[in-house]
């Protein structure tokens, strides 16, 4: 599978540009840092961080490509005996500044396992997911709508089986709620021939193309809108949900921890600032109060 690991990885690197580009022209103020970094058992990567913006407080996107042994604790959880490993992929967090813009996410990547030097298995996973911290119904349906729509084009099964897997994984469960309004989650996505491997390839490609445009949409339209203390220390405390979920759930944060991941990198979708108030709980009938029961139990936004 050389040829689909070689154009998923020059596929990444022109999207981290893309991606890169459109941000810093919504921001209008802040540029994003580049900081290429090499591990010392085996590939490297490029992360470029953007914070303090006009728009945006904080923001990552990240592209590695590793390879090296497979640790033992992976090797025990994917269930394989001693294998090398080529992990490739692209990871972003977008923090806004406004309250009332939602938090984004996304994750594409490709994954490889070899033994005495020939494939054994090869994969593609990613997701996406968007964490508002006030509901606006009409932001979840046209993200939701853009996912579908993209699915649509490839399986009429793929929106609704990955929005399930997406709020499952996405899933606080010691705080048994979840962690935003969902998206698509999808892992072990394999193909038999070459042709089924293109195909999920072409689908990851589709995804990546287009799914910052519902994104920037929403988050054009609510930074525009006003905000009050109260507005932002919610945000914090919301904040503080997203931060437990990636140090205790995250697969990609753990995977990174597991394999002696760059810290500053895996660690770059934490938001800039956070609160974790005691025993906070939202007034009844407040927007506070309306997002956390939403969060309690997924909905169907189209």
């Amino acid at each position: 599978m050389a040829e689909i690991k070689d154009k998923f990885s020059d596929f990444v690197n022109h999207l981290q540009k893309k991606i890169t580009s459109e941000i810093e022209l919504l921001d209008q103020k802040s540029k994003f840092k580049n900081d290429k970094w090499i591990r010392k058992e085996g590939g490297g990567g490029l992360t470029m961080v953007i914070e303090n913006g006009n728009v945006f407080e904080k923001g990552g996107v990240n592209v590695s490509k590793v390879h090296g042994i497979l640790p033992k604790s992976m090797s025990e959880l994917l269930g394989v005996d001693q294998s090398d490993f080529f992990a490739c992929g692209i990871s972003m967090v977008l923090h806004p500044k406004n309250p009332m813009a939602p938090t984004f996410h996304s994750n594409l990547r490709f994954f490889e396992l070899y033994q005495k030097n020939k494939i054994i298995d090869c994969w593609f996973g990613g997701g996406l997911d968007l964490t508002p911290y006030y509901l606006f119904e009409k932001d979840a349906h046209l993200f939701h709508s853009s996912c579908k729509k993209i699915c649509d084009k490839f399986n009429s099964n793929y929106y609704i089986k990955f929005k399930e897997k997406c709020d499952k994984y996405f899933w606080n469960t010691h705080r048994n709620e979840a962690r935003g309004v969902g998206g698509l989650f999808f892992d072990y996505c394999r193909g038999k021939s070459k042709d089924e491997m293109n195909n999920w390839l072409m689908f990851i490609q589709e995804l990546g193309n287009s799914f910052m445009d519902p994104y920037l949409d929403i988050v054009r339209k609510r930074t525009k809108m006003r905000y009050s203390k109260q507005n932002v220390d919610w945000q914090q405390i919301r904040r503080g949900r997203y931060v437990e979920f990636n140090l205790l759930h995250d697969k990609g944060t753990l995977f990174g921890l597991k394999t002696n991941g760059r810290i500053e990198s895996i660690l770059m979708s934490m938001p800039p600032r956070v609160k974790w108030n005691y025993d906070s709980k939202p007034e009844k009938g407040s927007d506070e109060e309306n997002l956390i029961k939403i969060l309690k139990s997924p909905k169907n936004w189209i």
